[in-house]
């Protein structure tokens, strides 16, 4: 009887290179993007890509669905994970390899502590980014778009802005409003400092009653979120990509200028 330690095709243990068959396994082809297997790992966790040119190397960050926080949804809901997020953002801003972030959004919005920590994480990247509304940018996901050095947003998309709300048992004593209001406050506060809209009008917005049904808030549409300041331009995939390009272009040209001693 042979020594010879089988493959088999259930996934089974070998110390050989060969599939069930007997015939020589094949080799994956290496993955040749800026990172090892990057690609491949991160299209299946968060829906991100690498894209590499000849001349620029772009990383592309989706935020669909809900924005998932410190409690995890039913598998049902279509979420972003925002402990994906935010490694990926760190990585990008320190990658040598890569030249300029785009984020594409269509989101219903989420947890507003884990939006807010991924829009300041982008607020504060010194890399090129920029964002495309797609769909719908909706509560919390208004804060990362407008997070982007500039934002653009398809024509029919959407963006609802609605102030802090709370699902389950909320205690209703005066310091529970307070936290809300405190909260509405960081929000507006970033929303109005990333963009053009100001305060007044961006509350004016939030509070509305007249607009929608079962809720309190407004709905605009590409035209309006540009026409009012919130969004900096009405945009496809081309032209968010060419502004991108434009700002690596653009950094590149003052890293000659003033190159490192």
């Amino acid at each position: 009887m042979s020594s010879r330690q089988l493959t088999y095709p259930a996934g089974g243990l070998s110390d050989t290179n060969e599939d069930f068959t007997g015939q020589p396994a094949e080799t994956p082809a290496e993955d040749d993007s800026p990172v090892p297997g990057s690609n491949y790992n991160c299209i299946l966790e968060s829906g991100s890509i690498i894209s590499v040119t000849e001349q620029y190397t772009v990383q592309c960050l989706t935020i669909i669905g809900q924005i998932e926080g410190h409690y995890i949804l039913s598998p049902q809901n279509k979420t972003t994970k925002y402990e994906h997020i935010i490694p990926q953002l760190a990585a990008v801003e320190q990658s040598e390899q890569i030249d300029g972030l785009l984020i594409i959004l269509n989101t219903v919005g989420g947890d507003v502590e884990a939006g807010l920590a991924i829009a300041e994480l982008v607020a504060g990247m010194t890399k090129p980014v920029v964002s495309l509304v797609l769909g719908g940018g909706h509560s919390i996901g208004v804060p990362i778009a407008v997070a982007a050095r500039k934002s653009f947003i398809a024509r029919s998309a959407t963006m609802t802005i609605h102030p802090v709300r709370m699902n389950g048992l909320m205690l209703g004593v005066p310091q529970a409003f307070e936290y809300f209001q405190r909260m509405q406050r960081r929000i507006t506060t970033f929303v109005t400092d990333h963009s053009s809209v100001s305060p007044e009008k961006y509350n004016e917005l939030a509070l509305n009653t007249d607009e929608l049904v079962m809720d309190i808030g407004t709905i605009l549409d590409g035209k309006d979120a540009v026409d009012i300041g919130l969004i900096d331009s009405i945009g496809t995939l081309n032209d968010a990509l060419t502004a991108l390009y434009k700002m690596i272009d653009k950094g590149r040209g003052k890293r000659k200028k003033h190159p490192k001693k």
